[in-house]
């Protein structure tokens, strides 16, 4: 699966631990979002976006917010002058599952040419 493969998909509900992802299906997902990370917990991941200045760094949050609203699905967001590390976990599966890389290549999609 690549990148736009999954931009192209939706969020759906996903509750309990039958739905989080093991390590093989995270390696695999991580190799089509360039830049992303796995955090050292293993739950999330994470990545650093870079900007000229706070005004674009805010339009970037505006845009990851808006698009985290209509998939039911929210970001932990770290910001300050000229970045903000977005961060994907899904609460609700203890870790992550196919919503946060959805989102992820949704965010990259943001800042596509």
């Amino acid at each position: 699966m690549n990148s736009t493969d999954l931009a192209n998909q939706h969020c759906v509900a996903r509750k309990g631990s039958e739905h989080a992802l093991d390590a093989a299906q995270v390696r695999d997902l991580l190799a089509a979002l360039p830049g992303w990370s796995l955090a050292p917990d293993g739950k999330a991941i994470a990545k650093d976006f870079r900007f000229e200045d706070f005004h674009r760094t805010l339009g970037f949050i505006n845009a990851v917010g808006f698009m985290a609203n209509r998939q039911d699905h929210h970001p932990d967001l770290e910001a300050g002058y000229g970045h903000c590390q977005v961060l994907w976990s899904t609460h609700d599966v203890g870790g992550l599952s196919l919503n946060d890389f959805i989102c992820a290549a949704k965010v990259e999609a943001l800042l596509a040419p």
